[in-house]
């Protein structure tokens, strides 16, 4: 057997050792003799080896002979058959512990295999569980942690086989176990092309966190005695930056359903951060659902809450949170803040999201928060709007079940109306637009007037039967919309028109005499309210000819609103030190120009009073709008304007905005329809080419 190993190296020393230091390495050699239970007779075949190399090196003719068979590229030493044994245990001893495994492991499979109970395969067996093991560990000390698991899943294997050495076998499973948290780490931080060691590594940790009771350890496993506690944790928070912001979604939702309350903390941080990053607020709905039914013991969630709640722009929900928290250095933090307390929150938030939730992840860059960019957003903004909406009409849901309650006396026409709702419930009839899945069956004993009401207080009645109008056209009028239930039912359309004019026929014939000018007046209003309320939320199809009468006045006001130009003239602010007045027109014009804009009235051309991001966030916006089909009226006034800090290069101002905005389709369908409402916005303007320019505009402070 030829073994990777030469004179030098099987006694210990350098080429360039002198005689001297190679007799003195040999008798080190001799007395150092491996006590790890090997038989005499292959430490004796050992020690006459190690003779030999010692004769060899220390004649200068027989050394200078094998020199030159090294410089003429000999290499490795041959060893008979009754020396194998004792060279494989000088080439372990020569620190080439993986060499040695390899050949004693192939040395002890056939057709090699030794005797059954001879000295020989006692003499190899030893050796392949101490080689396997220091194999592990010289792998380890390149941190290359499953290679070094590799050695000693192999040793333990073989010594199975042999049936022989258990103490030895424990010792390197015992190894092998307090290994697992680096086999992972190894797994997990390799790159994510190689998918197959990646998925072995979580699926590693996932059971190595099971079996320890959870993130909290709950459980005295196997791996108590390597791993306590704190030592996980380390381990933890040095392997969570090589898993991606899904995965550990997956790995604690996974350990949250197992009963681990940390994990479900983690669960909440994670789609926080793939919430916000990745610009999913349905996420953040997640994660907060989340964050509501945990236990923690210490864990103050008000702030967190409230953070999520900011998000979603729900300010006094946010505002309300914090107040709601027991932590008394936040409150003082939250009260003694230059800025309001919605300020404070903000930045109380953008800290949060920097330090706490958007690091850790593999595929998230870890950078300065902008909120701005995030309330900005066109999706999140949307998102937010069908939030309203659903908030809406889950307010009306409520508002119609209360009224059930109330059992008044009906008419005829009202009893006829019961039959058919009767005929539609008990499936007669089919129910319309999916109304039964969404309200369930509304009593509408809730439409009937009182005769008092009638007879005492006209105006009061009128108001009353329009506002029932209003009720009826809403929840029916997604079935009056719906072209395929009315093919099929059309007899219900005849009924439902004619209980509407009946109605109708009953209060003007009644009213038309004693309070004709005022009753024309509240029509208007009241109609344009009722069609207003079903522009916003069914469409403007009815079936009531007043009502369709105020949705299309409603239409030609919008498009009036298009073709009129009521932009304020663009002008440059050179004074190092301009006015409030000077600072309130430059804002009155970047509104006007900029909604003008938006609206498809006119080509943008504000660099006279903007810097080019702001100009360039417009144009995008203008653009999705086009991709989508749809115009967007915006009306903005400023009612106060305060001045928060000047210096020569740089002014912010708070402004009071009372703002509308629409959304309208290319055919004057109106989408949505925001009424005017209070909204403060943060304005930073810059000194820039001789002129204050609008920097940027923070919404909602």
């Amino acid at each position: 057997m030829e073994l990777p190993l030469d004179h030098f190296r099987l006694i210990g020393v350098s080429p360039s050792a002198t005689s001297e230091e190679i007799l003195r390495a040999f008798q080190l050699r001799l007395d150092k003799t491996p006590d790890e239970g090997f038989t005499y007779e292959v430490l004796t075949q050992r020690s006459e080896l190690l003779r030999l190399t010692a004769d060899l090196l220390t004649d200068p003719e027989s050394r200078r002979e094998y020199e030159n068979l090294l410089l003429n590229g000999a290499s490795g030493l041959e060893f008979s058959s009754n020396r194998e044994v004792a060279g494989l245990i000088l080439l372990w001893e020569s620190g080439s512990p993986k060499e040695a495994f390899k050949i004693t492991k192939k040395a002890l499979q056939p057709p090699q295999t030794p005797a059954l109970g001879s000295s020989r395969e006692a003499d190899l067996t030893l050796l392949a569980a101490l080689t396997s093991r220091d194999s592990a560990i010289q792998e380890q000390q390149l941190r290359s942690y499953s290679n070094a698991a590799d050695f000693l899943h192999e040793g333990i294997q073989l010594l199975q086989r042999m049936g022989k050495l258990g103490e030895r076998r424990k010792d390197l499973e015992e190894d092998l176990i307090s290994l697992l948290p680096y086999r992972i780490l190894d797994l997990v931080s390799r790159e994510l092309s190689d998918q197959e060691s990646h998925k072995k590594g979580l699926s590693m940790l996932e059971n190595l966190i099971i079996k320890r009771g959870g993130l909290e350890g709950n459980n005295k496993s196997e791996y108590g005695n390597y791993l306590n506690q704190q030592e996980f944790e380390a381990f933890f928070q040095q392997i969570k930056p090589y898993l991606t912001v899904q995965e550990q979604i997956d790995l604690f939702l996974e350990l949250q359903k197992r009963g681990s309350l940390e994990a479900g903390f983690l669960a909440f941080l994670s789609l926080t951060a793939i919430g916000f990053s990745r610009r999913k607020p349905e996420k953040l709905f997640e994660a907060r659902k989340i964050l509501k039914k945990l236990n923690l013991s210490g864990l103050d969630s008000m702030p967190l809450v409230g953070c999520l709640d900011l998000l979603l722009a729900d300010i006094d929900q946010a505002s309300a949170r914090f107040s709601s928290s027991p932590d008394e250095n936040l409150q003082d933090w939250l009260n003694n803040h230059p800025g309001n307390k919605l300020e404070a929150i903000c930045i109380f938030c953008k800290n949060w999201l920097e330090n706490d939730v958007l690091v850790g992840y593999r595929d998230i860059e870890s950078k300065e928060v902008d909120l701005d960019s995030w309330f900005e957003d066109r999706e999140i903004q949307e998102f937010i709007e069908q939030l309203d909406k659903k908030s809406n009409k889950t307010t009306i849901k409520l508002n119609l079940q209360n009224q059930q309650n109330k059992k008044e006396s009906s008419t005829k026409v009202t009893k006829d109306f019961d039959n058919t709702m009767e005929n539609i419930d008990e499936g007669k009839l089919p129910w319309p637009g999916g109304i039964k899945k969404s309200y369930g069956k509304i009593d509408l004993q809730e439409n009937k007037f009182n005769e008092e009401i009638l007879k005492n207080k006209s105006i009061l009645f009128y108001k009353f039967l329009i506002e029932k109008i209003a009720e009826l056209k809403f929840t029916f009028g997604e079935f009056l919309n719906d072209k395929e239930i009315i093919s099929k039912s059309p007899y219900l359309i005849y009924l439902y028109a004619f209980l509407i004019l009946f109605i109708f026929g009953i209060f003007v014939g009644f009213l038309r005499n004693n309070f004709k000018n005022s009753i024309q007046d509240e029509v208007v209003v009241e109609n344009s309210f009722v069609a207003s309320d079903e522009n916003q939320k069914i469409g403007e199809k009815t079936i009531i000819q007043e009502i369709k009468k105020t949705s299309s006045n409603e239409i030609k006001f919008i498009k009036e609103q298009l073709n009129t130009n009521n932009s304020f003239k663009l002008e440059e602010i050179t004074d190092p030190s301009p006015s409030l007045d000077q600072i309130k027109t430059l804002i009155n014009s970047w509104l006007s120009n900029k909604h003008s804009y938006l609206a498809g009235k006119s080509e943008i051309n504000l660099s006279k009073v903007a810097q080019e991001g702001l100009i360039k966030r417009t144009i995008e916006e203008r653009e999705k709008d086009i991709q989508k089909g749809i115009i967007t009226i915006r009306n903005a006034k400023i009612e106060k304007i305060e001045l928060a800090s000047q210096s020569s290069s740089r002014i912010v101002v708070f402004v009071d905005l009372s703002f509308s905005e629409k959304f309208i389709k290319k055919s004057g369908e109106l989408i949505s329809d925001k009424k005017p409402q209070p909204w403060k916005v943060k304005y930073i303007l810059g000194f820039q080419d001789g002129s204050w320019k609008l920097v940027d505009f923070v919404p909602g402070l």
